[in-house]
């Protein structure tokens, strides 16, 4: 029956590879459950109606992807989009946290229509090789940083804003001994060598005391603070709030059609320079992101950290399916998950997570292959797949190195003469963003 729904045989897999690879995207993102719930707080939200939700929406997601589209790209509340959500949309704007779920509700529901009619689709095939070879490498380079900096081998200095971390502390060891078992185990070839790397660091960690044992289950708190707690205000008399709709439209367009493009070039799924399905990949982020604001979090979308999965043998919605599973039984074993996935506090609003922090750094290893493929020789390509790839860590958003990436390839492409290999959605989305900097940044 599992192969019949999820053509395991077809795509070269079997059940044992979905399920480790499910389990391997699971240990990898579920710092989520406990990092949206703190931020989501922050704004004056229901800490644990918030961690309930986001476990409920991304099952949702994962389940949609799933059935939809056959494809192991987990989803979750995107980090980047609860920042802006807290700290610029209520705690800057003064929005109230009701109002900011009913923006990103309204841009859940644009963003359903724009996938039934197939415009995101169209924007992912028009994609330039310059962007297209980028995004990944990118992205890639983003979440290297995130590990680097969650294992404190990279830290924050005031002159020269990052530096070596203490190479000496007891957390920066676990996570560079995770890295090496992950390094060996891959280059020798076993599966689930990524999975393998962090339940080797977390028994370590048990080991020497810095993941404490809190337990196995606990019962679920109350999702009723957030429930159906959305409020939509009159559109017509509050520009600020249009506004904000319109950036949440900006960072989830990009941020997915980036991830999909990034994780389906690891995970080969990409044909001819395009993703099958695309459609209904995107159709799923976005009826997750309605479903999350209707649940209480902000907004869901496809996860950079399915990368980790597909590195584990993920090849097909069945991993998803045992990613959702784990996500919704992670309410009732918080304090099992919490081994793995919470932080640990290393100073005044600093936390590191040891045991994470490996595989982002493996992952972000492998979707550097792509530079194989960028024309470096043609710097009205080369020099937008740089800025493309630059920009996603230097600013940690994927957004912004999309919207560079854009501006300088239509840019240069119109200066060298030859702006009639360009498509005009391209320059179309040039001018938005060129539009986002003026008016909305």
């Amino acid at each position: 029956m599992l192969d019949k729904i999820f053509k395991l045989k077809e795509n070269n897999t079997t059940v044992k590879q979905e399920t480790v690879a499910g389990i391997t995207t699971f240990a990898t993102m579920s710092y989520i459950i406990f990092v949206q719930p703190a931020i989501l707080s922050a704004a004056g939200m229901d800490h644990g109606a918030a961690m309930v939700a986001t476990c409920l929406a991304s099952a949702i997601g994962m389940l949609l992807m799933a059935f939809l589209a056959n494809y192991p790209i987990a989803l979750a509340p995107a980090m980047g989009h609860n920042i802006y959500f807290t700290y610029v949309v209520c705690l800057t704007l003064g929005v109230v946290w009701q109002e900011a779920l009913g923006a990103v509700f309204i841009a859940g529901l644009i963003f359903i229509a724009l996938s039934l009619t197939g415009l995101r689709e169209k924007v992912m095939d028009v994609l330039p090789d310059p962007l297209r070879n980028g995004i990944p490498v990118g992205i890639g380079l983003l979440i290297a940083l995130i590990g680097f900096e969650w294992s404190g081998i990279i830290t924050s200095h005031p002159v020269t804003y990052v530096t070596i971390g203490n190479l000496h502390s007891v957390h920066t060891l676990i996570s560079i001994f995770g890295l090496i078992l992950i390094a060996f185990l891959l280059a020798i070839k076993f599966r689930g060598a990524i999975l393998a790397g962090i339940v080797g660091s977390a028994v370590l960690g048990l080991i020497l005391g810095v993941v404490q044992y809190q337990g196995i289950v606990s019962s679920p708190p109350s999702i009723d603070p957030t429930f159906l707690k959305l409020q939509i205000p009159n559109l017509f008399s509050n520009l600020e709030f249009i506004t904000v709709i319109i950036v949440f439209l900006f960072l989830d367009m990009f941020d997915t059609i980036g991830t999909l493009i990034g994780v389906g070039q690891l995970g080969g799924f990409m044909k001819n320079g395009k993703l099958p399905k695309a459609k209904q990949a995107l159709l799923s982020d976005a009826i997750a992101t309605s479903s999350g604001a209707l649940l209480g979090t902000s907004t869901v979308t496809s996860y950079i950290e399915s990368s980790s999965g597909i590195s584990a043998g993920g090849r097909t919605g069945l991993t998803n399916v045992v990613t959702a599973l784990l996500m919704v039984s992670a309410i009732f074993f918080t304090p099992l998950i919490q081994m793995v996935g919470a932080g640990i506090a290393v100073g005044e609003g600093k936390f590191l997570y040891p045991i994470i922090a490996p595989a982002l750094i493996i992952v972000g290893s492998m979707m550097m292959k792509n530079v194989i493929n960028i024309n470096w020789d043609d710097y009205t390509e080369s020099i937008p797949t740089f800025l493309t790839m630059i920009i996603m860590p230097l600013s940690f958003s994927i957004t912004e190195g999309i919207a560079f990436g854009f501006i300088s390839y239509s840019l240069l492409k119109i200066f060298s003469g030859k702006a009639k290999e360009v498509n005009w959605i391209i320059y179309l989305i040039s001018l938005l963003f060129i539009a986002r900097y003026i008016w909305l940044v």
